[in-house]
């Protein structure tokens, strides 16, 4: 078990820590050996309560020797509990065909839900409670939804109190060497997903000078940066903030009309082949040709088939611009992107979230993502 009882705070390192004591004393518990040929009955039961539900959660633990599990939380929040169980993949070859999207496309469905431009607790609470992996707070300097340092460090103290800890989660995004990019960028995609199943902040920056960035994300405790300027791919570097990893956002051009401004086909091959190993994620995002700010919040949504396209190449995507409570559905149902991103989509005013709304984006995003996974 991992959470204090008396604290209540959970940590991921207890049940490692009593495995390794088990063994250091010659106690036997690992329930493998089971099935081979003349092993012992293990003279223990090491089980994991609290915390878990994914089934990266079960393959960290089946792998130092857990023979039983606790999940509670995480089915009755389920739109589908059966569904959720055989995705926990509680057989390891069941876990082991679930993680070779490398090298192919992309199947894997939606698994992250971002919620962007919050400006207090209040809201960010509400958007954890729904269910939301990655809370948002925005730096830029153009933005309507800017905050201050005194903000951000307010929501990230508050989600921190919602996820139970009171640091800083570590995110291991070690590159493989002789990894392609893409390969690369798969593998950190599922390490993205095990840490964000307790809300993460993500600070986001447009074209501040780097030791700003790694100044703030000091300041204020964020979890993960997003870089939404023409920094460059190699600006998202971990090591550029303290080992803090970032997100790279691609803009997709649009014309004034709305009408994309390049060959679909074109603009993924041109994405595929810019990606490097050092973001930990690529997000996609709406931007409008001629406007001198760059792109993000233009309430537009791009053609969501070269999110598509991309994906089908290997790499998982997020998506964003123009996604809201209505056309959540069909954008997680038809083009089953990694992760989802919104802004101004649940919003009553510019910085000030609409609670129904945001209960209904990710409400809705979840519910299409079970749907479309059963056809998987």
């Amino acid at each position: 078990m991992y959470r204090n009882l008396h604290t209540f705070q959970l940590d991921l390192g207890t049940t490692d820590k009593i495995g390794s004591e088990l063994s250091n004393r010659g106690l036997t518990f690992h329930h493998d050996n089971c099935s081979k040929g003349g092993e012992k009955k293990p003279q223990l039961s090491l089980c994991a309560l609290s915390g878990m539900s994914s089934s990266h959660d079960v393959n960290r633990y089946r792998a130092v020797g857990v023979g039983m599990c606790l999940i509670g939380e995480s089915l009755m929040r389920s739109s589908d509990p059966s569904l959720a169980i055989q995705g926990l993949c509680l057989n390891p070859k069941d876990y082991e065909a679930s993680q070779s999207t490398a090298g192919g496309a992309y199947t894997g469905g939606t698994k992250i839900i971002k919620v962007c431009g919050i400006t207090n607790s209040e809201d960010a609470l509400v958007a954890c409670r729904s269910g939301a992996n990655l809370i948002g707070v925005i730096f830029a300097e153009k933005s309507k939804r800017k905050v201050s340092i005194e903000q951000a460090t307010e929501i990230v103290n508050a989600v921190r109190k919602f996820g139970e800890r009171s640091a800083r989660i570590t995110i291991d995004t070690v590159k493989e060497n002789g990894s392609s990019a893409v390969s690369t960028l798969v593998a950190k995609s599922h390490a993205l997903e095990r840490a964000s199943i307790r809300p993460l902040v993500v600070g986001v920056f447009q074209n501040h000078p780097l030791d700003v960035v790694k100044d703030t994300v000091e300041k204020c405790g964020l979890d993960l940066v997003q870089l939404h300027g023409s920094e460059g791919m190699a600006a998202a570097n971990s090591s550029n903030f303290g080992g803090v990893p970032a997100l790279r956002v691609v803009d997709i051009e649009l014309g004034n009309d709305g009408s994309s401004t390049s060959d679909k086909s074109d603009v993924a091959t041109n994405i595929i082949k810019q990606v490097t190993s050092d973001p930990i994620a690529i997000l996609l995002d709406t931007s409008i040709k001629g406007d001198k700010h760059g792109g993000g919040g233009t309430g537009k949504t791009f053609d969501w088939t070269i999110a598509e396209s991309i994906q089908s190449m290997g790499l998982p995507v997020i998506i964003a611009g123009g996604l809201t409570p209505t056309n959540i559905g069909d954008a997680v149902g038809n083009v089953r992107p990694w992760g989802v991103d919104v802004a101004g989509g649940v919003e009553a005013s510019p910085g000030v979230k609409d609670h129904n709304k945001v209960e209904m984006f990710v409400g809705g995003a979840k519910k299409a993502a079970v749907e479309a996974s059963k056809g998987f």
